[in-house]
Formats: structure tokens, sequence, C-alpha cells
């Protein structure tokens, strides 16, 4: 008969030894192998130097915001010292993204910031950029973290992109937007990302990575909501109920883009292509779902299309011109690259 001490003890250890089985089988990463955070394929350094080049221009944009503008133009606009240091803040934290990104490819091989150019001439409007820019980098990891080979690099990038996520809803309430239209953030492609960030990059340090996404030919919504205007009545605040839309269903959306061969990004060093056929709807990627409506093509290069009357669409979503109209999920969203015509665009749809 064991001492009550002896029966003491082996209480406490039974919960130990019946540790095991309160695990469930399977899960990614679960045994006792020690985690290796750095790329795993060419896709994961690709993807990863992607994810680089966005907290780069995050990083300088903020920076160059604060600086452009005088304090009395920041109070004009109802951003104040508190939402300064804020933004301060933001810039402090790109500043441990692209650290964290860097460490992952290695700093001899992971791209080195870039030179930009903005466009913007006011307060309203840097903010307005600042939310979209953070909008398709926020969006663009989402739509390749979960096919990185590397796990444990996809699990770091998924802590720094809850940051980010963060950051746009803050933008959305500087703007005086509603801060959270939506119940779920879309993923897009690689190649969607890369066409909306390229753009804005002037030039690279010559060793830089050079990316192999893909550039699509860019869409122009000539018609977009502009929130700095049209909402120049509401001024950073937690929240605005909105009782007039920035958009509705039945809204005409007027498309103009540009033919394949375009010299763009860094150095000017990429050029646009499509490998789809001629332009024939306009697929909308919004929350979990991916619809489309059917282009009208006015002449070279011009278009339009009507907004659906669904209830997904709402926040800063992304439209494109496309040659079919296959069913996407949130899971295969690359499915639909080669079908890109022109695109995407950001719609401030709300």
């Amino acid at each position: 008969m064991f001492p009550l001490t002896a029966t003491i003890v082996l209480a406490a250890l039974a919960p130990i030894a019946l540790a095991a089985p309160y695990v469930p089988k399977g899960g990614l990463g679960t045994n006792s192998t020690p985690p290796v955070y750095h790329p795993l394929s060419d896709f994961d350094v690709q993807s990863l130097s992607l994810a680089l080049y966005q907290e780069y221009i995050e990083l300088d944009l903020f920076h160059y915001g604060l600086a452009k503008f005088s304090t009395d133009e920041f109070d004009a606009a109802n951003i104040t010292a508190e939402d300064r240091f804020l933004l301060e803040f933001m810039a402090d934290q790109e500043v441990g993204h692209a650290n964290l990104i860097t460490n992952i490819l290695g700093p001899d091989s992971a791209p080195k910031q870039c030179n930009y150019s903005y466009p913007f001439e006011t307060v309203r409007d840097f903010i307005d950029f600042s939310q979209k820019l953070t909008r398709f980098g926020e969006s663009g990891v989402y739509g390749f973290l979960e096919h990185l080979d590397s796990r444990a690099s996809a699990n770091l990038l998924l802590e720094s992109i809850a940051t980010e996520g963060r950051q746009q809803m803050i933008f959305r309430q500087f703007e005086g937007l509603f801060p959270m239209p939506v119940y779920f953030i879309p993923g897009i492609t690689q190649s969607m990302a890369w066409t909306l960030l390229a753009p804005y990059i002037v030039s690279c340090p010559e060793n830089n990575t050079v990316l192999a996404w893909q550039n699509f030919p860019g869409l122009n919504i000539t018609n977009n909501p502009n929130a700095s205007t049209l909402m120049s009545d509401n001024y950073a605040a937690i929240t605005h109920n909105r009782s007039t839309p920035l958009s509705q269903p039945g809204n005409t959306l007027n498309l103009t883009w540009e033919a394949p061969g375009k010299n763009v990004g860094p150095n000017n060093m990429y050029n646009t292509s499509t490998n789809a056929g001629e332009g024939k709807y306009v697929a909308w990627i919004s929350q979990l779902n991916t619809t489309y409506t059917n282009l009208t093509v006015l002449s070279n290069n011009t278009g339009s299309t009507i907004q659906p009357d669904e209830s997904f669409i709402n926040g800063t979503m992304f439209v494109m011109i496309t040659d079919d109209n296959p069913v996407i999920t949130p899971f295969n969203v690359s499915m639909l690259n080669d079908h890109i015509v022109a695109g995407p665009a950001l719609y401030q749809s709300g």
C-alpha cells in the first residue's frame, strides 16, 4: 500500500502521462522537429521578396507623408499630433516587418529599399493613398500565405500582416470612412499585387531581386468614388455611420485600360503582358467572392460595366477585365491570372 505522499505524487503525474492522447492526429509542423525560418523553394523566395518590396514602400510612404506636410496642413485635415505620432509608430512597425523578412531571406539575398513616386499633394490624398496601398499590401500576402512551402516563415509573416490589417483600418478612420465594412478580407495573387505596386517604384539598387511575377496592363476607373472629396466633411474619427454610400448596385463604372508592352516598375525594367484573349467580363474580388459582370467595349481600350447587386461588394476592393468567367475560390485565385486582360484596379466601393 502506498503512503499518502506517494499517492499524491502519482496523482499529480497522471495528467503528464496522459498528455499525448490529448493531441489529435494531423496538423503541419506539430512534431518535435525544430522549425526552420527560411525559404524552401523559389516560390517562397519570390513571394517573400514581393512582401519585402511592399514593406519598404510603406516605410518610405509614412515617413514621406509626415515630412511633406506641415503641422498646419495636418491640423486642417483634423490629423492631430496624437494621430501623427501613430503614423510615426506605423513607420517603426514597417522597420520591424522589413527586418523580419530580410532575416528570413538572408541579408545578402533580400531586396533593399528603393526610390518611389507618389500621386498626392494634399494630406487627405496622402491618407487615401495610404489606405489603398495597405489594402493591396495586406490582400497580396493573404493570397500566397497558405501556399508557402516554408510553414514556419508563413507563421512569422502572418504575425506581421495582422498588424498591416490594423494599419489599413486606421487609415480608413483617418479618412472618415466606416472602419471595417466587410466580414472578410480578400486575398489576391502576387501578380495582381505586383501590378498595383510596381508603378510607384522609380528605381532600386542594381542587385535587387528581380521579381518573376507578371505585370498586367494597367486599368483605370475614371469615375472611381473619391473618398477624399466626397467625404470632405467627415473628419478622422473612430467611426462614421454614413447614410449615403460611396457606391451602390447599378452604378456604371467607366473604364480605360492600357495595351500590353508598357515599361513599368523600378528602372522601367519590367514589361506589362497578358495571356488572355479579348476582354468580355469584369471580375470583382471582394471578401470571399469573385463575381463577374459583362464588359461593354465602347472603343479601343475603353468600356464600361455595371456594379452588380451583391451584398459582399464593399470597402476598398479589386476589379479587373477578363476574357472568361471561371469559378474562383479564395484558395485558387491564381487560376484567374491567365484570364486577366487588364488590372486589377482598386475600386472604392465603400
